[in-house]
């Protein structure tokens, strides 16, 4: 009788010795059974809940020095888990060390990944999706395992390769080596999760035999739905909490949600209803109506054919535009600042080209894309030692970014992402000095205009919330 063999190879799981098993699909070429290496884990189950004997050649991880070993990082650098903390690591580690949990901006998700690589007690590797929150990670992993002259933390990506017991990659450069290393680790770590749901992005998850895999993030859920594969991926959600839940018991700061709307000037109220006929009287033409998700989406794909369909969707673009951009917001941007003079502001807006304008008029230094690292490490360190009262900026401090503490955050235009609204919030909740400041959200709102939908539909992850005013 043949013996039962596990062996991984490129991103699968190689399964010889047996008939059909779950998960797998016959191999001709190699002729036996193949699986993703996501179901490493699954197999295994099978294979011992059926009382089958067999060796497994699958896992080949990176040594991890004697040092990580029962070694309790509490006594060696502080790591106090607060309550809401330690019940999502619990939670996690009760669901067979897999699974997702959600928590927002500044309420110490890194510090729970620290804490699960020392549950664990094997090589792992962290995935995040920018160079500044790989630095991030290595710097805070670092911290708590500079005891050890033997722990190095490796970096794979921004021109490193660098594998080590505790490795933090990019997702660009883990979705490269996939193959490679996905046998490599045995919990991985997906910081930002809500990433690895992207269609390029989940392979890697698929190549990983990793048993054991965390997912972080402040704001699961995507607009195209694709979150739903997380717990395929990674594990379903463990824990959960809302920012008014943290906020009341002191673990972050208290808040408040307000909306502005402003009243376009004549000259732009003109243009917008111009504009916004021109989209309705299309969407008549073509027979669609915009009354459930994703109607959008079917007419920009009808647009590449039908040129009432085209000019539809770039009458509606100009409409938006003139609303985002009404001067109006600018008069009470001007307004806002000057009611919160010396408080900490981080202005967001949805382009760049109001960025510079914003920076132009009040003097406030600026970080889009496009700055340089010093340019941006000057206006992020110069906002937190007080020689900048604000900063402004477009999508790049949403997330991936260490953002100072801020006190308000003024919503100039943006779109209707629950997670991007969600992300900007979370830049204002880390606790103040003084405990019963509160953190002020303001969004400036075109009057009258598809505005109004957009903020609405942002909010809705909190609909629910007594706290919050519009």
């Amino acid at each position: 009788m043949l013996k039962i063999t596990l062996k991984y190879d490129c991103g699968t799981i190689l399964i010889s010795g047996i008939g059909h098993v779950p998960f797998s699909t016959f191999d001709s070429r190699s002729g036996v059974f193949r699986a993703q290496a996501l179901y490493y884990q699954n197999i295994i189950d099978y294979l011992t809940q059926s009382e089958l004997s067999y060796e497994d050649r699958v896992l080949d991880l990176v040594p991890s020095p004697q040092i990580l070993m029962n070694q309790n990082l509490d006594n060696h650098n502080h790591i106090f888990l607060r309550d809401y903390q330690k019940h999502a690591l619990d939670n996690w580690d009760k669901a067979n060390k897999r699974g997702c949990i959600v928590l927002p901006t500044g309420s110490g998700k890194t510090v729970i990944g620290v804490k699960a690589i020392e549950k664990v007690n094997a090589s792992s590797l962290v995935i995040v999706p920018t160079i500044d929150l790989m630095d991030q990670w290595t710097s805070v992993l670092t911290k708590f395992f500079s005891h050890s002259d033997t722990i190095k933390i490796g970096n794979l990506g921004g021109g490193s390769d660098d594998i080590q017991a505790i490795t933090v990659s990019t997702y660009d450069s883990a979705y490269l080596r996939a193959a490679s290393l996905g046998n490599r680790f045995g919990l991985v770590i997906f910081d930002e999760v809500h990433h690895l749901a992207a269609p390029g992005y989940r392979s890697i998850a698929e190549q990983f035999a990793s048993p054991f895999r965390l997912g972080l993030t402040a704001t699961i859920e995507r607009e195209d739905d694709l979150h739903k594969d997380l717990p395929r991926l990674v594990g379903g959600v463990v824990y959960e909490a809302h920012p008014r839940d943290l906020a009341k018991n002191r673990h972050l700061a208290l808040y408040e949600i307000q909306r502005r709307e402003v009243k376009m000037l004549p000259e732009e109220i003109e243009e917008y209803n111009k504009w916004i006929g021109i989209y309705r009287i299309g969407l008549k033409k073509v027979g669609l109506r915009m009354a459930y998700a994703g109607a959008f989406q079917r007419l920009i794909m009808m647009s590449g054919r039908n040129r009432v369909a085209r000019e539809a969707v770039l009458a509606r673009g100009r409409a938006i535009d003139i609303a985002l951009n009404s001067k109006s917001k600018i008069e009470e941007l001007r307004k806002i600042l000057g009611e919160n003079q010396g408080r900490k502001t981080i202005i967001f807006t949805q382009h760049n080209k109001l960025v510079y304008d914003i920076s132009d008029r009040f003097l406030i230094p600026f970080i889009t894309h496009k700055s340089g690292k010093d340019e941006r490490q000057d206006a992020l360190s110069g906002f937190k030692d007080g020689r900048y009262k604000a900063i402004v900026t477009s999508k790049v401090l949403d997330e991936g970014v260490d953002v100072p503490d801020a006190e308000v955050g003024i919503i100039v235009s943006g779109t209707g992402s629950s997670r991007e609204f969600i992300q900007r919030l979370g830049r204002l909740l880390r606790p103040k000095a003084n405990s019963n400041n509160k953190a002020t959200l303001i969004e400036i709102i075109s009057a009258d205009t598809h505005e109004i939908r957009t903020s609405n539909r942002r909010k809705r992850a909190f609909k629910n919330t007594n706290n919050d005013s519009n």
